[in-house]
């Protein structure tokens, strides 16, 4: 018996997804670059899903996220008599658990053995070579944003060991002054290459005098498949 038909408005999930359960994916967003080589039907962004399509290919199942997606397009899904189902990763411990819901829930499969592979590698995550770093983790430029309170990714980073200077900003990905982040007293900054693409000649420049660590942004803000390789891939970057 063939499973639910799967629209993703996510990338980590569309490759969660499609890894997990080839064929069920039928639709995803214009921003769902993996697996590599993905054919299903592109239903627009993560911002500006375009309802109609993506009602037209009949799902039976929308996989979405509270960060990712806005609220007023969920509510269209639903509108159109959709079920959509909405995930909030702000930890691993919830990426984890969300990842169960969607696969194994959502989509009714078995839980994938990269999933499991996950949890090990993160479980199994020596504790770092060196005492805490404070960092400062821009996530744009022109303004500058950097990751501020519950983010997924500042709670991976503290399990490495990098404390977010600005984890405890009131907003979740506040703009910061260049001037004031230079003289924040951070002893590292972490650049990944995405949603910005900091680069060794476009990021490290701006904060002279201040170690920058260059991360794959998949590595550090996707929850999928990656987080069985995210831990050591990290750590390397990081030293």
């Amino acid at each position: 018996m063939p499973g639910p038909r799967v629209v993703s408005l996510v990338p980590s999930l569309t490759e969660a997804v499609a890894v997990s359960a080839p064929g069920l994916l039928v639709g995803a967003t214009d921003w769902c670059a993996r697996p590599v080589g993905l054919d299903v039907v592109r239903i627009g962004g993560t911002k500006n899903p375009d309802v109609t399509a993506i009602a037209a290919l009949r799902p039976d199942l929308v996989v979405a996220n509270e960060e990712e997606n806005r609220a007023q397009d969920l509510a269209a899904l639903r509108a159109a008599g959709l079920t959509v189902l909405v995930t909030e990763v702000r930890t691993l411990g919830q990426a984890f658990t969300e990842l169960t819901r969607v696969l194994v829930t959502g989509c009714g499969v078995a839980a994938p053995r990269w999933l499991a592979e996950a949890q090990d590698a993160w479980e199994a995550l020596p504790p770092p070579a060196h005492g805490p770093r404070a960092a400062v983790v821009p996530v744009w430029r022109r303004p500058w944003m950097v990751l501020g309170r519950d983010t997924f990714a500042g709670d991976l980073l503290a399990r490495l060991g990098v404390v977010n200077l600005y984890g405890s900003h009131p907003e979740r990905y506040p703009r910061i002054p260049l001037d004031e982040l230079r003289a924040s007293g951070a002893d590292l900054v972490v650049l990944p290459d995405e949603p910005y693409r900091f680069t060794a000649d476009d990021g490290p420049e701006a904060f002279p005098g201040l170690p920058a660590a260059l991360v794959d942004g998949r590595f550090l803000t996707w929850y999928g498949p990656s987080l069985a390789q995210a831990p050591a891939a990290l750590r390397a970057a990081l030293r």
